[in-house]
């Protein structure tokens, strides 16, 4: 009550403060009705719209934040959001038509041009190909091969490129990824393993002829998104049921630790699962470099000649790509330095969108530089 007698006037609220949002809800009303005369228009319209808004307004300057970091930068600028939306599979997805000013374009290297500088394509190319033509010739010339050749040494190439036909599947799924994979760089580790970076589509990851992949997972070894989805879909039923009683035996997955599981379906032998830090929490960094560590360890103990990595901190939540990329290289480097020997003899990063390639192709080049 006032000195006069009368009520205490309230205070004045924003539909904003009533709503509970920072996006103006007045205005967004005043905007519906400029461009919809023709439609009635409910209260909780504009509410609903600036409290979407202000999500995907927090969620864009949260990722820009993370590749402004990752880039030693304090202040955010349009470059950093352009690769803040292409990072996240949604926000690219709902923003696919959307042009950023001064936002620059995504790391992209052709496949071919790679191929043509390094050699790497073109020698999986001959593996494939030549044997095939070989093999024609050694048909059409079998029985002067046969008279001529049987006791000079220099008639016996001809008749190993026909045994090499044989050969080349076995060969392929030791020496090379196989079908829909491109190999785009190459190095050369400590105990002589071959270090490649490859290029495919994520629903071709159960095909790669490795004896190992790769499954970055959570405690529970869910198979719902990512590598673990379409891991599902190409090892099918029977898959399922194999990561179900690997669950059971082994129980949930400390954070950094594996678990091995048959690869039912699919070209490879055998399935790691690994349980990623999640970023942000504690020593997540060094959890991280664990994990790629227990994962060679587990190759190592099944006596695996191949394995493929996929991106291991994958998801809205994940590591930021640079730093996953650091850490993992150093991780994978620093293993076959302190091993003595080693079973594995090719190790594969299969990456699926044009800026993973560019970022690992920068610090694979750094890692050759050391």
């Amino acid at each position: 009550m006032s000195a006069r007698g009368g009520k205490k006037k309230a205070t004045k609220l924003s539909r904003s403060a009533r709503a509970g949002v920072i996006f103006p809800v007045g205005r967004m009303m005043r905007y519906l009705r400029t461009g919809t005369h023709k439609y009635r228009i409910g209260m909780g319209a504009p509410v609903y719209m600036a409290a979407v808004i202000e999500y995907l307004a927090a969620e864009i300057l949260e990722l820009a934040g993370n590749a402004a970091r990752d880039n030693k930068k304090g202040r955010i600028t349009p470059r950093h959001i352009k690769l803040a939306v292409a990072n996240d599979e949604e926000l690219n997805q709902l923003l696919r038509g959307v042009t950023i000013s001064n936002g620059g374009v995504l790391p992209r290297i052709h496949p071919e041009l790679l191929s043509k500088k390094r050699g790497s394509r073109v020698k999986v190319d001959t593996q494939v190909t030549v044997p095939e033509k070989r093999a024609e010739r050694s048909k059409s010339t079998k029985k002067p091969s046969i008279k001529k050749g049987k006791g000079k040494p220099g008639r016996k190439p001809r008749v190993s490129r026909q045994n090499d036909k044989e050969a080349v599947p076995n060969s392929t799924a030791e020496d090379g990824p196989g079908d829909g994979f491109t190999i785009l760089s190459a190095k050369s580790l400590f105990l002589g393993q071959k270090l490649s970076l490859t290029e495919s589509e994520l629903s071709k990851i159960g095909t790669i002829k490795v004896e190992g992949i790769i499954n970055p997972t959570n405690a529970e070894m869910d198979l719902k998104e990512g590598v673990g989805n379409a891991l599902e879909k190409a090892g099918g039923r029977e898959f399922l049921d194999g990561v179900k009683e690997l669950r059971k035996a082994q129980g949930p997955l400390e954070v950094a630790s594996v678990a091995v599981g048959q690869a039912n379906g699919m070209a490879a032998r055998f399935i790691i699962h690994c349980n990623v830090p999640q970023w942000g929490s504690e020593k997540c960094e060094e959890q991280l470099e664990k994990t790629v560590k227990n994962c060679l360890s587990a190759a190592e103990e099944k006596k695996l000649k191949s394995v493929a990595f996929p991106s291991l901190p994958a998801g809205r939540n994940g590591f930021p790509k640079q730093t996953a990329a650091q850490l993992i290289l150093k991780a994978i480097s620093n293993h076959f330095v302190s091993s003595t020997t080693s079973s594995l003899k090719n190790i594969y990063f299969v990456l699926f969108d044009s800026e993973s390639i560019g970022i690992y192709l920068q610090e694979m080049a750094k890692l050759d530089a050391k």
